[in-house]
């Protein structure tokens, strides 16, 4: 999840390190420069420029870190698929190194719930946006992940105060949802998934979205799964999320939730707008139905491609510290995920990827 989300000693996880071992010769890459606002931007729009970074930043991060984070290597299983750039070495490996890690959990065991419940979030979500199929090791992780839910519907989510994605239980929630729900072959309707998905939709029932982000995500998953908003819920969310649209056409982060940043000042949610909060809410947009035509999509689009930095990133700046900006990674995520949303990156792998309204189940 975190540069915080390591396992323990490197011996302890041999076995599972081994499939990510055996993908580091195929593919030279060479790790991304820092995350820096003063990067130049790029002179037109490049999705084989973004692959490159998403590649780069996310198979540098398992080699050298070996664990999972939301904001590099999960985000990057999830919008990968939306980018047909690239070679397919990157993402064999930063995928095997997750499917090493369910393959041998019951041996060099999980050290955090959050380690199991992502893992399982991301597989699936990358199954339901290349293959369809739901791979057995992602049905594992997925299982396992219903043996460490809470009997109040949530889990023990680390909580290292790195906003949006780290300090609180309910993103754990709520990206379960997300997860679930785009599983393939209907994994949601299982035995093994319903007694799990009843406790987790009374939880995010009876625990209001604690900010804007949280309930951009709960819109979001409520257009894959029935039961979490009401239809004057989901509206009231596509309000608030246009609402924070700034006049240069994309979104703030600082504006999506009231989080202090380590050095105790606050962040600004009139800054200016990044790469994260944009993508995330054109694609959220896209998803809840808002149509791509619309202006105000439009203009988030205009923003995305006219924000691409030279290396291909869209930067962001962390709203926790100033010292490596790591949220750029999932900013440059779903950026390139919205764009796919509104068809500006080739054909859509799937219904959801074109910004179609999945029934709720």
């Amino acid at each position: 999840m975190s540069r915080s989300l390591r396992p323990p000693a490197r011996g302890a996880l041999a076995a599972a390190c081994l499939l990510s071992a055996a993908f580091a010769g195929p593919v030279e890459v060479a790790p991304p420069s820092p995350n820096s606002p003063d990067e130049p931007f790029a002179e037109s729009l490049s999705l084989e420029k973004a692959a490159e970074f998403l590649d780069a930043a996310s198979v540098t991060w398992t080699r050298v870190r070996k664990c999972g984070t939301c904001h590099t290597s999960y985000a990057y299983l999830f919008a990968r698929p939306s980018l047909a750039a690239g070679p397919s070495e990157p993402v064999a490996e930063v995928r095997g190194f997750f499917e090493g890690r369910a393959a041998n959990w019951e041996t060099a065991k999980p050290r955090w719930d959050t380690e199991v419940v992502a893992t399982a979030v991301a597989l699936a979500v990358h199954d339901a946006r290349t293959t369809g199929v739901l791979h057995p090791l992602t049905r594992k992780a997925l299982d396992w992940a219903w043996r460490l839910q809470r009997e109040d519907g949530a889990w023990e989510w680390l909580k290292c105060a790195w906003p949006p994605m780290e300090h609180d239980d309910y993103f754990g929630a709520v990206y379960v949802a997300i997860g679930v729900a785009s599983a393939p072959e209907g994994y949601a309707e299982t035995e093994a998934a319903r007694a799990g998905l009843a406790k987790l939709r009374s939880y995010l029932r009876s625990h209001p979205a604690p900010d804007p982000h949280h309930r951009a995500m709960l819109l979001w998953a409520s257009t894959l799964l029935g039961g979490l908003m009401t239809e004057e819920e989901r509206a009231a969310a596509v309000r608030e999320l246009l609402a924070l649209q700034r006049p240069s056409g994309g979104w703030c982060t600082g504006s999506l939730g009231p989080w202090k940043r380590h050095d105790g000042s606050e962040n600004d949610p009139e800054g200016p707008s990044d790469g994260y909060a944009t993508g995330l809410a054109v694609y959220v947009l896209r998803q809840a139905g808002v149509p791509a035509s619309d202006c105000r999509i439009q203009r988030g689009v205009a923003w995305l491609k006219a924000h691409q930095r030279a290396s291909g990133r869209w930067f962001t700046r962390s709203p926790s510290t100033d010292s490596h900006h790591f949220l750029t990674h999932a900013g440059t995520a779903y950026a390139v995920m919205a764009l796919a949303a509104c068809g500006e990156a080739g054909p859509p792998r799937t219904a959801a990827a074109a910004g179609g309204q999945p029934a709720p189940r």
